[in-house]
């Protein structure tokens, strides 16, 4: 039972080849902390794996299943996307962001992952000497491994003390090397759950557009920012994004955690009509195609998986449509993890665990899917394998680029109250042992 022994724990991770936990990735602790529970006999609290912890929406499940029974699954998919899709993420965009992106600069993916994945292949070929990708930090692990397995070079910083008018001047330090092919960061934060505030977006445009970088936004969370409602189509307050202030972006829109189909496997690269169009000397030589957005459809989506699920992207094209006509509210729907983060914090802070990422310029961060907890001076090392062994698996903060001590909790799937009472419970004996 919990806490097992740190003999347990160690013998454990040398089971599964993990040198060393901090640099571990989140399947490889969800592994561990599957062995654990069953080394304890008692269910272990899962707040590594971002999960969904919402029932898909309906409307996508009974949108494929009639493209199911209709045929296409004997038939490819468009690579370009279906017209259905492309159309009505065009207007989910316009909807909800005030942003105009073209029908044809929109293509699905599977899922985000490989729209990361595929566009890094991409822009680390577009102009010779931007060969660097920026990340701020803290970050999404796998888009770190995902730099590393492309052999791209990698910086970022953690953006913990260069919030507001302070980013202005770290940015330009990596920019005007003239290394910097594209800089990527999710909004809201995975995992700090920060918001980049109007102010840190305007300058991130700026100065892309000075220094020629396309700028990646992942947008996983979407709306998620529950301090305000961003669930009404074609109404204020819109969502905050980097697309009103330069034309080098390109956006990552995903149905895993708006719409809680995570399964499916489906996202849209949603590129301005800039970034589509522009040509490159490379790409027609290597592709043939000089056009960005042909290059990357044709030259390398292709590859990949000659297209994304047609069921799936009829599910998506459905979700998108019911969002902008205004009867599926997908924010109102998410909200419940907010309130599930809510409550988690009053845990940890009942405990002695505080916040390490606070605020998004004078404002507290939203309670959402993620959040950060340090306790005292432990390390994050020490900080995870302690709660490890007391039943409660994270990520440590060190493995997302930060360098602030600490880990990286999940609210989604603690969902009862029966799961609730068990933290408590779990972070209570933690409390009592250090």
């Amino acid at each position: 039972m919990f806490p097992i022994s740190k003999e347990i724990l160690e013998e454990s991770l040398r089971r599964l080849d993990i040198p060393d936990i901090t640099s571990a990735t989140i399947r490889q602790i969800n592994s561990l902390a599957w062995m654990l529970q069953e080394e304890a006999g008692e269910e272990m609290i899962h707040l590594e794996l971002g999960n969904p912890g919402l029932p898909a929406e309906q409307v996508g499940i009974e949108a494929e299943i009639e493209a199911l029974r209709s045929g296409v699954a004997s038939k490819y998919p468009n690579i370009a996307g279906l017209p259905e899709l492309t159309k009505n993420a065009s207007e989910f965009v316009k909807a909800f962001l005030d942003v105009d992106v073209p029908p044809h600069c929109i293509v699905p993916t599977v899922g985000s992952m490989q729209a990361s994945f595929t566009l890094l292949q991409l822009l680390k070929m577009r102009l010779p000497g931007k060969d660097t990708l920026l990340m701020l930090f803290p970050g999404f692990p796998a888009q770190r491994h995902q730099a590393k397995l492309l052999g791209i070079n990698l910086e970022g910083f953690d953006i913990y003390n260069y919030r507001g008018k302070k980013l202005e001047a770290k940015l330009e330090e990596y920019f005007k090397t003239g290394r910097i092919t594209a800089m990527l960061y999710s909004n809201p934060n995975n995992p700090a759950w920060t918001n980049l505030t109007d102010e840190e977006l305007e300058i991130i445009g700026r100065l892309a557009t000075k220094y020629d970088v396309i700028i990646l936004e992942d947008l996983a969370y979407m709306g998620m920012d529950f301090r305000q409602d961003f669930g009404h189509p074609y109404e204020p307050p819109y969502i905050s994004t980097v697309a009103k202030y330069t034309d080098n972006y390109i956006l990552l829109i995903s149905a895993s955690k708006i719409f809680s189909y995570a399964g499916q496997r489906i996202a849209v690269v949603c590129m301005s009509k800039e970034v589509y169009e522009r040509r490159y000397d490379y790409f027609e030589k290597f592709f043939e195609m000089p056009k960005f957005g042909d290059a990357y459809i044709y030259g390398v989506l292709y590859c990949c998986s000659s297209g994304a699920t047609h069921s799936a992207q009829h599910g998506l094209a459905k979700m998108m449509g019911e969002a902008v006509a205004g009867r599926l509210n997908f924010v109102d729907h998410c909200s419940e993890y907010g309130r599930r983060g809510g409550l988690i914090k009053q845990l940890l802070a009942d405990n002695g665990f505080e916040l390490v990422y606070k605020y998004d310029g004078d404002r507290e961060i939203a309670d959402g899917f993620f959040l950060t907890a340090s306790y005292g001076d432990m390390s994050g090392e020490e900080l995870q394998k302690e709660l490890l062994r007391h039943g409660v698996s994270t990520i440590s903060l060190p493995s997302t680029g930060s360098r602030q001590q600490g880990v990286r909790i999940t609210v989604s799937t603690v969902s009862d109250k029966e799961h609730f009472d068990l933290l408590g419970k779990r972070l209570k004996e933690f409390k009592q042992t250090h």
